[in-house]
């Protein structure tokens, strides 16, 4: 049978097409820009010739490609024409300055040479809470002033007193910052002059009112007694050290040859053994210290009552600061001006002039010595004096307690170790080695 023919002129049915074969609409094409065309030669013309006369570092900025600047200064920093559409055009700055940093109004901050100022630098100095927080006025916590305080229930607040106030100056010295390790010789041409007790007492001072490490080290020739005025905790010497230097490697190792009092100072005790101690020479003494400078921020040196034992050389010339200690009497003021003779004779002028004498009453003062006149020849001499009263917890001879002393001998040592601080920040000068 023929195939199906419809007639002429007959319509044709309109079946409806499947909705999966329809074609999506037609989207209009989006504009772009158009791309710069490279210049067009004819062909009987050639390219001109490459020119090594000067040359503009870079081309104009309408004719740059999109890309990175290249442009000496600013490599890697992205720029876009400015002919471009759409395209957010920042602010152009100025070049900044060697040591410039973030500018805020024409001011400029900067750390250093050739370097910017660091993110959060500018916020954090005019944020700082020195500005921002409000300080509160300081009361008095000792005396009759703190008894109104407590009572009126904190209604009424005294302000520190005369005495409180200069305490609280003195330990903000006594906590001022230090860089590296200071060492302190304390000397005394005379025995019995408190010269051991004024370096327990000034090393516990500063080691409760600083907090880092802070050590005293026997190095008396004669059996020095420092070891005894705190609980041991080892019964080894610096002796011991000594021989053990070569497998210290850190603290941990170190604290196991020193005994530590509640203050949190350290005591490196020297032999009981005379025949062993005076052993002990300059250059025993240098290695200890150059051990004990790694881990410590303060070194106290005990030294015997001579000056010409080996050993007192090395602690001399490595010493920062002198402090020289009498007795408020006769034959100990002159005892203790010898030895400042002694020591200018011998080229240690700078450190007699920077140290500190010590007046320590290890008994109760007779009232026949005039002590303004001991103060007055040995401030003339030196860079302070300080007057240790009398106390009978150090009279004792025992291990010192920094909460068993009486408050004005407590204050005399707090003094001491303020004027031992302001040594901190001092450049040390040349000494005669």
């Amino acid at each position: 049978m023929p195939p199906y023919q419809p007639f002429a002129g007959q319509p044709q049915p309109q079946l409806p097409v499947p909705q999966h074969q329809q074609q999506p609409p037609q989207l209009p094409q989006p504009q772009f820009p158009a791309q710069p065309q490279r210049p067009q030669y004819a062909a009987e013309d050639e390219p001109p010739a490459y020119s090594p006369g000067p040359q503009p570092p870079y081309p104009p900025a309408q004719q740059q490609p999109y890309g990175y600047n290249q442009a000496p200064g600013q490599s890697g920093q992205y720029q876009a024409p400015s002919s471009a559409p759409g395209f957010f055009q920042p602010p152009q700055q100025p070049p900044m300055a060697p040591g410039a940093g973030y500018t805020n109004q024409g001011q400029a901050y900067g750390v250093g040479p050739g370097l910017a100022t660091p993110l959060g630098f500018q916020a954090s100095q005019e944020l700082s809470s020195d500005r921002l927080v409000r300080k509160a006025e300081p009361v008095a916590k000792t005396g009759w002033r703190r008894t109104v305080r407590s009572v009126s229930g904190g209604v009424i607040k005294p302000r520190p007193g005369k005495a409180e106030a200069q305490r609280l100056e003195m330990l903000e010295r006594v906590r001022s910052p230090l860089n590296g390790c200071y060492r302190i010789a304390v000397i005394s041409l005379k025995g019995g002059v408190g010269k051991t007790t004024t370096t327990t007492a000034l090393g516990a001072t500063l080691a409760w009112n600083r907090g880092d490490r802070v050590i005293a080290v026997d190095a008396n020739p004669d059996a020095g007694t420092l070891g005894r005025r705190v609980r041991r905790e080892t019964g080894a010497t610096i002796r011991d050290m000594l021989q053990a230097l070569p497998s210290i490697r850190s603290y941990v190792d170190m604290r196991r040859f020193t005994s530590q009092a509640p203050s949190r100072l350290e005591i490196l005790a020297n032999d009981v053994d005379p025949a062993v101690s005076t052993t002990f020479n300059d250059e025993d003494y240098r290695r200890i210290i150059e051990a004990l400078q790694n881990q410590y921020s303060i070194i106290l040196t005990d030294s015997g009552t001579g000056l010409l034992y080996s050993a007192m050389r090395g602690v001399l010339t490595t010493a920062d600061q002198l402090i020289v200690v009498s007795t408020p009497s006769v034959d100990g003021g002159n005892s203790a001006s010898t030895t400042l003779d002694w020591l200018i004779a011998h080229g240690f002028e700078d450190l007699v002039r920077r140290s500190i004498t010590v007046i320590s009453a290890v008994r109760p003062s007779s009232k026949e010595i005039d002590l303004s006149q001991l103060v007055a020849h040995f401030a003339a001499r030196c860079r302070a004096v300080v007057s240790i009263p009398y106390d009978s917890h150090l009279a004792t001879g025992a291990e010192v307690d920094l909460e068993y002393l009486k408050p004005a001998t407590a204050d005399a040592f707090l003094e001491l170790a303020a004027h031992v601080a302001d040594g901190f920040t001092s450049p040390r000068n040349s000494r005669a080695h």
